[in-house]
């Protein structure tokens, strides 16, 4: 462990590791098998990579995402710590190449798609290697309860048998159900591993759901409002992609686009155009997703609601990397649960794989309305124990006057119980309302005692009402796609009069002001425009020399010594000795008013 925390002082610039990571690097190292469950920015990465530098030999990293392979082949490269990739974006030419570097022990780690894995010649090449550590990113892929079912993962466990002797095997993930766990650990054949699960929160991040908002004028505000900082827009389908494009770039907005319509030189162009801060913006479908590593996102919009909450935590993550705040808002609207379960009903899974994916989306919906701690939810979903409330998502943050619904809420009830339990929202909202509707008719429910007892009110409104009780636990939603609602032990205790049931109706959200930045602001851009200037040269994204949070910090602290600057976190000796000296010079240049 010395060893390893010499490597996260010197190629990192760390001086210490976070939550999680050294009980990690450390079972790694003593040769335990792994699997680390970490949100999007808790240091995952470094749970394989310090190891890996540690090691004899080749370190094996498995990998789904292209875009991101290249983004930490290239930071990696920039620590001093040789490493390369094995993918479709790979001529033969350099295919052969790489391969012939591989096999001289050129490099530390070797990033590969786990198609690639099924390659007779790559395998090959494995018996050839010395290979003591092999770790599996984005392992929740390997599961068909997951939210990213990959059936190329299913042959990784077959592959590391032509491993020699058999190597340490590690599987991380940011977001995993305990379903999910259980998936990984048997699909890879994990043998007695450690198991870390660092928590789902993210203390710097603000969560919103935004409803019945004119989209498009509320985007072109919170746009404008923040001309100078890096946003993903998502939306669910490549043609709204394209109109969200064209509207904001209308607007005299630096943004692009990345859908999978696109060719892939034209998303790959796209890509590195946002990951070197000459696009401000990114609109895509979830085709843009996990393998963006881009540490100075400021804002998420979810246009549309994401098919489940893990990809949904997943996109929102990109934001704040840093540890800086981030903004994830999501604008939401009932026709996108349409649109989602249209795309279900259209996908290629089997029954099975359906009703899955339908229960993902209801957990969706649920968080959309529901009147509790946002992060909270989220951490429950994920198995976790509640904890505290954020005191900063759009829940809590709403100041209103909290109000008693526990009449209306036994009418909705007792309307459920005599429909039988066997009607979805819409139909229950017709009878609550009193609708003439001919399938109210057809089924009798005129007849019952409460027709026409949420009367007063706009069957939307009783819909919303609806779907808030269902967030809140009082009743649930079947996995179908015509889900039916069910009432709940809570729901009971309601009617019997046992309980009450206290809501804000329909909250409204207010776009979080930015947190007022440390440091020198005008500091601050002269040492952008430094780091700019090494990027190009380099042709290397401008986050993989420094990240915005260790230029905010070298703002706060102006070095003026070697030593100074190796105190700031995300500064190695490997860093200041190519970028140290230039950088020195820049603060004091700033600091005598040059």
């Amino acid at each position: 462990m010395q060893q390893a925390k010499q490597i996260l002082k010197t190629a990192f610039g760390y001086d210490s590791f976070r939550t999680g990571q050294e009980e990690l690097v450390s079972g790694i190292l003593a040769g335990r098998d792994a699997i680390g469950v970490m949100p999007t920015g808790a240091g995952k990465s470094i749970c394989y990579q310090v190891p890996a530098a540690a090691m004899d030999g080749i370190t094996l990293v498995v990998s789904p995402l292209i875009s991101l392979m290249k983004d930490q082949v290239d930071a990696l490269n920039q620590t001093g710590i040789p490493t390369t990739f094995i993918n479709s974006t790979l001529t033969a030419a350099q295919l052969n190449t790489r391969f012939r570097e591989i096999a001289d022990g050129k490099y530390k780690l070797v990033y590969v798609a786990p198609e690639r894995l099924e390659s007779e010649r790559f395998g090959r090449l494995l018996g050839e290697l010395h290979i003591p550590f092999v770790a599996v990113d984005e392992a929740h892929c390997v599961s068909q309860w997951g939210h990213d079912f990959r059936p190329s993962y299913m042959s990784i466990s077959r592959v590391l048998g032509l491993i020699r002797p058999r190597p340490v095997v590690a599987a991380f993930t940011a977001t995993a159900t305990d379903k999910v766990k259980e998936d990984i650990v048997r699909h890879l054949r994990l043998q007695d591993p450690v198991r870390v699960t660092t928590g789902y929160a993210r203390d710097n991040l603000s969560l919103s759901v935004l409803k019945g908002a004119d989209k498009k004028a509320y985007l072109a505000d919170y746009v404008r409002s923040r001309p100078n900082d890096c946003g993903i827009v998502y939306a669910s389908t490549r043609r709204e992609v394209e109109d969200i494009c064209s509207y904001l770039v209308k607007l005299g907005v630096r943004a692009g686009r990345y859908h999978a319509g696109l060719d892939e030189e034209e998303r790959a162009r796209g890509q590195e155009m946002f990951l070197y801060d000459e696009l401000k913006i990114m609109v895509a479908t979830n085709a843009f997703g996990m393998g963006i590593d881009k540490s100075n996102v400021r804002y998420v919009i979810h246009y549309n609601i994401p098919k489940n909450v893990e990809s949904y935590y997943q996109e929102a993550g990109r934001a704040g990397r840093d540890g800086e705040p981030g903004e994830c808002i999501l604008l939401y609207a009932p026709q996108d649960v349409m649109t989602q379960k249209f795309l279900i009903e259209q996908g290629e899974g089997d029954e099975e794989r359906k009703t899955i994916e339908y229960g993902n989306l209801h957990g969706m919906v649920e968080y959309c309305h529901t009147t509790e701690c946002l992060q909270r939810y989220i951490v429950r979903y994920f198995g976790a124990s509640d904890g505290e409330a954020c005191g900063r998502c759009s829940s809590c943050t709403d100041d209103r006057e909290v109000a008693d619904v526990t009449l209306d809420a036994q009418k909705v009830f007792s309307c459920v119980a005599r429909m039988k339990q066997r009607f979805g929202i819409t139909m229950t909202a017709k009878v609550l309302r009193g609708a003439n509707d001919a399938k109210v008719r057809q089924f009798g429910f005129e007849q019952l005692p409460t027709y026409g007892a949420l009367s007063s009110r706009k069957e939307k409104d009783i819909v919303g009402l609806i779907n808030v009780l269902v967030a809140d636990g009082y009743m649930k939603l079947t996995d179908s796609q015509y889900p039916v609602l069910t009432l709940t032990m809570e729901a009971k205790a309601v009617l019997e009069g046992k309980e009450q049931v206290f809501q804000r109706v329909a909250p409204t959200v207010r776009s979080a002001s930015r947190e007022e930045q440390l440091g020198d602001e005008s500091l601050f851009e002269k040492l952008r425009q430094l780091r700019k200037s090494f990027a190009e040269r380099e042709r290397v994204p401008p986050f993989t020399i420094f990240h915005d949070a260790t230029l905010r910090e070298l703002c706060v602290q102006q070095p003026r010594t070697e030593s100074d600057m190796l105190s700031v976190k995300g500064i190695g000796k490997h860093k200041y000795d190519k970028y140290g000296r230039a950088f020195l010079e820049c603060i004091e240049e700033h600091a005598a008013g040059r």
